[in-house]
């Protein structure tokens, strides 16, 4: 009795491992496909079809470091959260955001996706990724909430 309960016991675990793997690897796959590199990104800035840039940092990690790629729009997670239309469905979008494995960005593109949305893509490795490569910042003085509960 007591070996079919380690046998239920290790093919239950064997079974869940499996679908964690799996979860996981449908994650990766979904952001390799929906992320773009700090070096392509700037080559597409730097031509005519311009994507939205969108810095969804957290309001601490923007007091952090108050740098913002030039032409982004900052847009709070939480508003973005409450509103996913701040990021239009027809044009090019790129979230970043200053997460460790970019955690905030991807929270939003995979949410825009899970509503139909196509055309977004997260900036891997953020604002550090974009600030290693050379590319241009500037300093970020727009007001801006801290999100703290009431």
């Amino acid at each position: 009795m007591l070996i079919w309960i380690v046998v239920g016991a290790v093919v239950g675990a064997l079974v869940y491992g499996a679908i964690w793997w799996r979860r996981r690897e449908q994650g990766r796959l979904l952001l390799a496909k929906h992320s773009i590199e700090a070096e392509e990104l700037h080559g597409i800035l730097a031509g005519e079809s311009r994507p939205r840039l969108y810095d969804v940092r957290q309001p601490l990690d923007l007091l952090a470091y108050s740098e913002i790629i030039p032409g982004s729009e900052r847009i709070s997670p939480k508003d973005i959260r409450a509103n996913p239309s701040l990021i239009p469905m027809d044009v090019d979008a790129v979230v970043y955001c200053t997460c460790p494995d970019d955690e905030t960005a991807r929270e939003i593109v995979n949410k825009a996706l899970a509503l139909s949305f196509t055309r977004v893509r997260i900036l891997r490795g953020g604002l550090a990724a974009w600030k290693a490569g050379g590319y241009p910042v500037e300093r970020y003085t727009t007001a801006f909430h801290l999100d703290t509960p009431v």
